[in-house]
């Protein structure tokens, strides 16, 4: 599969999420662009809605976060105001990202977004997991034949079952599901990597991780299983602040997860036996069949005279029983590998 220019099946996929790490601050939002790019990212990702068309100004109980979240206390409308990214920012931006060889795409949170993005020619199209149960949505956005990647955090097995069948009937099959655990930031123990296997297996779909742990074990563990796309928030220095900080990956940190994903994903290769220079050299190492005493010609190989040890330039042990009780076809010394031509 395709996302721009990059091929997920012959390399892990890395994004860099922006979301509110710019303080609304274009500068700082080009200046972390390029810092994805320095660091190692193949995109950066934008968030795409406004207070007004993600909610409504209102404080009323059900508008106010009280969750346990690091946002408690603050009205939905108070947060992605101060959370979102302006959509006049987004043209300079993507042009920006496009100069310095680096993907630039959004997540739409309504289908105004998503025109406005048709608009702007976006390689694909992220459905963030609180939006996962907006199928109008996910169909409108699948309609428009781009990857489309599905964060599954607060879903339940018949809500992701939908998505995706919401992807197919639009006729898209370029689905990627990223398991994410909606917690922020995210404990490890919470990760449950092995359902993104399942994704795979139940979903015919391509895996990969959204994380909001505050390392990089979780992404190298799920390249390991197999993830094709890692999405990480990204903030060019904590001391911005804002919303997403506390849980994104600064400059040093990202670049460390993006080497040990390279390293990570180098490290599964192929299914592959052949015998490299390297090891065809240290079977030297290995056991063979030598002789231990010295043998006189017609005198019987017995276990007393020849054994399986190291190193590896005699006959294999395997062939131990096949050489017992023969006989030998010529002197042989103490410390000889055992050859065929040695044996009557």
């Amino acid at each position: 599969m395709l996302i721009g220019d990059i091929d997920i099946d012959k390399q892990v996929f890395i994004i860099a999420e922006l979301s509110a790490n710019h303080g609304h601050d274009i500068q700082v939002a080009k200046d972390t662009i390029k810092a994805a790019k320095e660091v190692g990212a193949d995109a950066i990702k934008l968030q795409t809605y406004t207070p007004d068309t993600i909610t409504i100004d209102c404080d009323n109980e059900y508008f106010q976060i009280q969750n346990g979240t690091i946002w408690d206390g603050r009205s939905l409308y108070d947060l992605y105001k101060e959370a979102y990214t302006p959509w006049e920012w987004h043209e300079e931006l993507m042009e920006y990202a496009k100069q310095l060889g680096l993907i630039c795409f959004s997540s739409p949170f309504d289908l105004s977004a998503v025109d406005f993005l048709e608009d702007l020619n976006v390689p694909a199209y992220k459905i963030a997991s609180f939006e996962i149960i907006d199928i109008p949505l996910i169909e409108y956005v699948a309609s428009k034949n781009k990857p489309v990647i599905i964060s599954t955090g607060i879903a339940t097995f018949s809500e992701i079952d939908e998505a995706v069948t919401a992807c197919k009937r639009a006729g898209n099959d370029n689905v990627i599901l990223l398991k994410c655990t909606s917690s922020y930031p995210a404990k490890i123990e919470e990760a449950n990597l092995l359902t993104m296997k399942n994704f795979k297996k139940t979903f015919n779909v391509e895996i990969g991780l959204s994380d909001h742990t505050l390392d990089d074990i979780v992404p190298i563990t799920a390249v390991a299983l197999g993830a094709r796309v890692i999405e990480k928030h990204f903030i060019l220095s904590k001391e911005i602040g804002g919303p997403d900080a506390s849980f994104s990956l600064d400059k040093n940190q990202f670049r460390k997860m993006v080497s040990n994903v390279r390293d990570a994903e180098k490290s599964l290769g192929n299914v592959n036996y052949k015998l490299t220079k390297s090891k065809k050299k240290s079977r030297e190492f290995s056991r063979s069949l030598f002789v231990t005493k010295d043998i006189k010609k017609g005198e019987d190989f017995t276990s007393n005279n020849i054994r399986s040890i190291r190193p590896g330039y005699g006959l294999k042990p395997k062939y131990l029983k096949d050489v017992l009780g023969k006989k030998a076809s010529e002197n042989i010394y103490k410390g000889t590998p055992l050859k065929w031509k040695y044996i009557e």
